[in-house]
């Protein structure tokens, strides 16, 4: 009875101008020739009945969506009325599983995330399942750091739950400055995937015993009001709404490699690099360059003796910037016109 929903609903803004709100990065072909939510339904199928994959995401790209996943009918979308954050939609998603299932387990993934070997992975996530219904869990996955991260939230493991993999979560931690995360690495963190596994009745238990925020709304949902139900609740993740708070979540580090494409910097993480570290995609010619991302759907692009550039063509746009500030780059977007943001709107 494991059932998986993706959440579908983030903007992508790292990756502007190729990424915008009506077309984020999801949907775009970011780590090979599929979109990413693409990749990520395929990853699950042979684990999980197309009839039982659900995906959380906006009114705005439930359509594209669809398009890119012939298997799925408007059915298996959960269009979020207006967006909540995690903690909302995956009460409404544990919700709605449960009524049809009681005894359902629930995967909860990301459409953005690159992974790899796809094997490993859905072993993994079959172990959890297994898991979190044997020791009463609600499960998260935690990478094996490969390097000091920034970017990302670490899991301090606690105790071990039963002699094997498996370890009691000890501790969420914040993004940290470079020196605390290089001591993450060596002390043994796990980068926090965001990835969980829980059985959906012991979810809505501990929601209804730590979230009073959510849970409190839930009889809205048992009389069908949607929209009510989002308009009700608080803008709230499920790490700080509820793993947080709870002593039943546990961590199982992952066999497989993993990475959330947070910006331009990844793909050369994702993506074949030429042997002077380049990545392309598109009509890019590249000469004595070195360490450049270059992206082209809109024309040609020229690159003559550059090293560690982004340069993107798309849509009648050109983003020129280091590789280094491609995390920085919604300080960019929010100086830049709305028009030029998302040009879908004019």
């Amino acid at each position: 009875m494991l059932w998986a929903v993706v959440l579908a609903g983030g903007v992508g803004s790292r990756f502007w101008p190729v990424s915008t709100p009506s077309r984020p990065k999801q949907l775009l072909p970011l780590a090979g020739d599929l979109p990413l939510i693409r990749q990520t339904v395929d990853r699950v199928l042979p684990i999980v009945d197309a009839h039982r994959i659900r995906i959380l995401t906006g009114e705005r790209i439930a359509r594209p969506i669809l398009d890119v996943l012939p298997m799925l009918a408007a059915d298996h979308l959960f269009v979020e009325p207006r967006a909540r954050g995690t903690a909302p939609v995956l009460a409404w998603a544990a919700h709605e599983i449960a009524r049809r299932e009681p005894d359902a387990v629930m995967a909860s993934l990301h459409a953005d995330h690159v992974i790899a070997p796809d094997a490993a992975f859905r072993d993994l996530l079959v172990t959890m399942a297994a898991a979190s219904v044997r020791h009463e869990r609600l499960f998260t996955i935690g990478a094996v750091p490969t390097r000091p991260e920034t970017g990302y939230g670490y899991i301090r493991p606690g105790e071990p739950l039963d002699g094997g993999e498996a370890r009691e979560v000890a501790a969420f931690v914040e993004k940290p400055p470079p020196d605390v995360a290089a001591a993450y690495v060596r002390d043994g963190y796990l980068w926090n995937t965001g990835i969980f596994v829980w059985p959906v009745r012991l979810f809505l238990e501990e929601l209804k015993r730590h979230t009073p925020e959510i849970a409190e709304h839930l009889p809205l949902l048992d009389r069908g009001e949607i929209a009510a139900y989002f308009d009700a609740v608080p803008p709230l993740s499920v790490d700080q709404g509820l793993l947080e708070r709870s002593r039943r979540v546990a961590v199982m580090p992952s066999t497989f490699q993993w990475d959330d494409v947070g910006a331009w910097d990844a793909m050369a993480r994702t993506r074949p690099t030429d042997e002077q570290g380049n990545v392309t995609f598109g009509a890019a010619h590249l000469v004595d360059a070195e360490g450049c991302i270059v992206w082209a759907d809109d024309g040609a692009i020229a690159v003559f003796g550059a090293k560690d550039l982004v340069v993107v063509r798309t849509a009648g746009v050109t983003f020129v910037a280091p590789r280094d500030r491609s995390a920085d780059l919604k300080k960019l977007i929010e100086k830049l016109p709305r028009s030029l943001v998302n040009p879908e709107e004019g």
